[in-house]
């Protein structure tokens, strides 16, 4: 995950990455921290929304002084972005180990392989159900509608390279860049759908028809 390399990057730079017992403590005490952090602005934020939720409840829920939370997120927006960084990295792990796994399986078909990760993104999205229905109803700081489009327009292009599957370097067609915008906006509005699912089983269900769609829509 991305906040995971950035926390072995900070480690490496006060030190504690080595073989300094006392050094690793102190990392995992802040990794503690910040952890403690971002559980409790995500209770605080689902609880009341973003522009509602205050610094005071945060810290009094993590039990974190409010000047680590100033030291380690910078205030309230940046406890959303990392919140944020948090659900999309996992969600985009999930997505590249399926289809990895998908590959090394055997499966060279490209929609296999599209669809083999959108099912596990789908999955992280009722995993992580409360922090997907947070981002999913758009509120946020200042630029983080701006944020959301250049990672929507970033997972576009993936898929698109994705489902060219292995023909060269030759660039993506009008057909398939439309193609590429319909199936990752479905992908994403099934997200919302999941997110706010009554029940694991209904949130399978969401998952296994919207895969039916997608192969439609591909093929």
């Amino acid at each position: 995950m991305r906040t995971g390399r950035a926390r072995q990057a900070n480690g490496a730079h006060d030190g504690s990455g080595g073989g300094d017992s006392g050094g690793g403590r102190q990392w995992a005490r802040a990794d503690a921290t910040r952890q403690a952090l971002l559980s409790a602005a995500l209770e605080v934020f689902a609880d009341r929304g973003y522009a509602d939720a205050g610094i005071a409840e945060i810290v009094e829920r993590s039990g974190i002084s409010v000047g680590s939370l100033y030291h380690h997120y910078g205030g309230k927006a940046g406890l959303y972005v990392a919140l944020w960084e948090e659900l999309s990295a996992e969600q985009e792990a999930s997505a590249a180990q399926a289809v990895s796994a998908a590959r090394k399986g055997g499966e060279a078909d490209p929609i296999a392989l599209f669809i083999a990760g959108a099912r596990a993104y789908l999955r992280v999205c009722w995993e992580r159900r409360d922090a997907a229905r947070l981002f999913l109803a758009g509120e946020g700081p200042s630029g983080s509608s701006l944020m959301r489009r250049s990672r929507a327009q970033k997972w576009i292009a993936q898929n698109t390279k994705l489902l060219g599957g292995p023909s060269g370097g030759a660039p993506a067609g009008r057909p398939e860049q439309v193609l590429s915008l319909v199936l990752t906006t479905v992908i994403g509005e099934a997200g919302r759908e999941i997110a706010t699912a009554e029940s694991e089983a209904d949130a399978t269900e969401i998952i296994e028809e919207v895969c039916r769609i997608l192969i439609r829509l591909a093929r």
